[in-house]
């Protein structure tokens, strides 16, 4: 375990995670059963079609490692991050509960007949974002004709809000973090019984955040038949609440059980709810107070997620904290790639994995945790860009080295990359 610096990366390896002799989270609900009914949902969303995985060989060969891979989640259903994988097959799932449809062959197009179109206008459904999630539920709700309330949290930026009000959605800034406002969205959603499609879970509410984990199934089970036979020994996912990093973890247990690759579970500095919970070492979830001030807008969560903490602490092998300037380095890295390597459009939430790569395999003072991950020449890396330039003025910024938030340059990584950190500042994507 290194120390908590704040403008370092620090982290801590979990030596539970390999020790079957001890009970551990039930991983059931993200079985291979589970992943192809999700599948088949997913295909009867519009225009719904496979997000590429891109390949980065001449970066991997810089680097020392086999290959490193990238689900590029930019290209989504035409809504430029991942999340609508979640949003749709909790909402749809919900609604047929409520509609009593059957769940075994959930459609999207059982919604569009005019009788559940009448009915489903007087459903209002509600929910907390940082702006990804948000824009998910509110364009589902528009599909399927339903009426949607979005509340986001102080600092966010004018564009992720402008996103979903175009989707007709009602979405205001609240005074409060991400957390603040999912207590209000909880706190509406009883008030007004409303729809409550979150993915935090806490005690009486796993439900639907259950739900929207199992929606992710689809993109983790698209890249594993996308690599073939190649399977990667490492897998990096950036945490929020956890809902996407507990879900793939699922996902892999179910899959390769104790065969399956290392877990590198990747948070921000300043939101590192995981982090600081597996450091306490008392098995309990601990919540990271403040205005979680980080430009990982999508990563900048306090509170972990009862469902995702049980699996990540019972089963992912190693957790990171980062500061902003390591997702600069990846964006900045996937955006200007190297010759005939693919490129990848990633935002803020979306590249934090591929700079702490970066870090890692070409930073000495990381070596204790390379050494620990085992990554050597034969290493093959599995990353998930989960959103593209969802602020395309912030990307710009960052990307063009544009410094209007007072962001200097720190050090070069060694391969002609610079790698940028940023200081702390009030601003969030």
């Amino acid at each position: 375990m290194s120390d908590p610096l704040p403008d370092k990366i620090v982290w801590l390896s979990n030596a539970g995670a390999r020790k079957s002799e001890q009970k551990k989270a039930d991983t059931a609900q993200f079985s291979s059963t589970v992943t192809g009914h999700i599948n088949r949902f997913h295909r009867t969303l519009p225009n719904f079609e496979p997000t590429p995985l891109a390949k980065l060989d001449k970066l991997a060969r810089h680097l020392g490692v086999a290959s490193i891979r990238v689900k590029d989640e930019s290209f989504r259903c035409g809504l430029n991050a991942f999340k609508i994988l979640g949003a749709s097959y909790a909402l749809s799932a919900h609604l047929a509960q409520k509609l009593n449809l059957p769940p075994e062959n959930l459609s999207f197009a059982d919604f569009k007949s005019p009788e559940l179109k009448n009915r489903l206008k007087n459903f209002t459904c509600v929910t907390a974002t940082d702006g990804n999630h948000g824009k998910a539920v509110a364009w589902a709700a528009k599909q399927l004709g339903c009426r949607a309330m979005i509340f986001m949290p102080t600092g966010t930026t004018p564009a992720r809000l402008e996103s979903i009000k175009s989707l007709d959605a009602d979405a205001s800034i609240i005074e409060g973090n991400y957390d603040d406002a999912v207590r209000m969205a909880a706190e509406q959603a009883g008030l007004n019984r409303w729809l409550l499609i979150q993915d935090t879970a806490w005690a009486g509410n796993e439900e639907i955040p259950m739900q929207v984990m199992q929606g992710y199934l689809t993109m983790f089970d698209e890249a594993v038949e996308q690599l073939g036979g190649s399977m990667p020994t490492h897998v990096f996912i950036q945490c929020g609440v956890g809902s996407l990093a507990g879900s793939l973890q699922g996902y892999l247990v179910e899959k390769f059980g104790d065969q399956r690759p290392q877990l590198i579970v990747v948070e921000p500095t300043k939101a590192a709810c995981y982090y600081e919970s597996m450091k306490a070492m008392d098995g309990r979830p601990h919540t990271v107070g403040g205005d979680l001030n980080t430009i990982m807008a999508g990563l900048a969560c306090g509170n972990p997620s009862k469902i995702s903490w049980e699996i990540l602490r019972d089963f992912a092998d190693v957790f990171v904290a980062c500061p902003d300037g390591v997702t600069m380095t990846g964006m900045r890295a996937l955006g200007n790639p190297l010759a005939g390597d693919d490129r990848v459009i990633s935002g803020e939430s979306g590249a934090v994995t591929l700079g702490l790569l970066m870090y890692l395999l070409k930073q000495p003072e990381l070596d204790p945790l390379k050494k620990t991950l085992n990554m050597d020449a034969d290493a093959r890396i599995l990353l998930f860009s989960t959103e593209g330039d969802t602020d395309p003025e912030m990307y710009r910024k960052i990307v063009w080295g544009i410094d209007e938030f007072g962001i200097g340059n720190s050090f070069d990584l060694g391969f002609g990359i610079a790698d940028l950190t940023a200081k702390r500042t009030a601003h969030r994507a």
